[in-house]
C-alpha cells in the first residue's frame, strides 16, 4: 500500500483530513504530507493539517478541521457549538468552539473562526457528534452558562435536554441554579 493510500484510509474517517500526528501514528516520514501537497495530491489547510480535495465536503468537515487544527488529540467540540450541533437550542454561533485541556497552548496559525477554551474534562462529560468528540448536553449547557450565552437560549437547552432524557432531574436543578446565579 502506498503512503497516499494509507493516508486516504485515515482521511475517510476524518472527513478528508490528515495531520502530521497521523503520520507519526502510521510510522510515515515527516515530509510525506508536504511532498504530497507539492505534487497536488493534498491541499494544505493549516499548519499540520492537510485535505484530500477529491474527498466530498460533509456537514462535519469544518468542525473536524477545527478539532484537528488544534493539534491536540484531546480537543473536543464544546460550548455554543455543542448546543447547536446537539440541537438543544436555536443558537447559531459564528465561530466553532473547541475545548482543550488546561495548560495545552495552541500556537499555530490558520484557526480563523475557531475559539479555543481550556478546561479539563472528564471522560463522562464526552460523547460524539458525527464521529467527532463533543461534550455531552449537561456540559455544553454548563459551559454556555459560564460564557454568558443569553438566558432564553440556556433555558431552551435545559428544557430540550430534559425532554429528550439527555440530562437528569438533578442535573436540570443544578443547571437552573447556575442560571439563577448568573443573572
Amino acid at each position: 500500500m502506498t503512503e497516499r493510500q494509507e493516508l486516504w484510509n485515515v482521511a475517510v474517517e476524518q472527513d478528508g483530513y490528515v495531520t502530521a500526528h497521523d503520520l507519526k501514528v502510521l510510522g510515515l516520514d515527516k515530509n510525506t504530507l508536504a511532498e504530497l501537497a507539492h505534487r497536488g495530491k493534498l491541499s494544505r489547510e493549516a499548519f499540520g493539517v492537510y485535505r484530500f480535495e477529491e474527498f466530498p465536503h460533509s456537514r462535519a468537515a469544518d468542525y473536524r478541521f477545527a478539532v484537528l487544527w488544534t493539534g491536540r488529540p484531546a480537543a473536543v467540540l464544546s460550548h455554543d457549538t455543542a448546543l447547536s450541533l446537539l440541537e438543544l437550542s436555536d443558537i447559531n454561533p459564528p465561530d466553532i468552539h473547541v475545548t482543550v485541556p488546561v495548560g495545552e497552548r495552541i500556537r499555530r496559525a490558520g484557526g480563523q473562526g475557531v475559539v479555543v477554551h481550556h478546561e479539563d474534562l472528564d471522560e463522562s462529560e464526552l460523547g460524539w457528534w458525527e464521529g467527532i468528540r463533543c461534550v455531552k448536553p449537561f456540559t455544553a449547557i454548563r459551559q454556555a452558562i459560564d460564557t454568558h450565552v443569553p438566558a432564553q437560549l440556556i433555558e431552551q437547552a435545559i428544557v430540550e435536554a430534559r425532554s429528550r432524557g439527555e440530562i437528569t432531574r438533578d442535573q436540570q436543578a443544578v443547571l437552573e441554579q447556575l442560571v439563577s446565579r448568573a443573572r
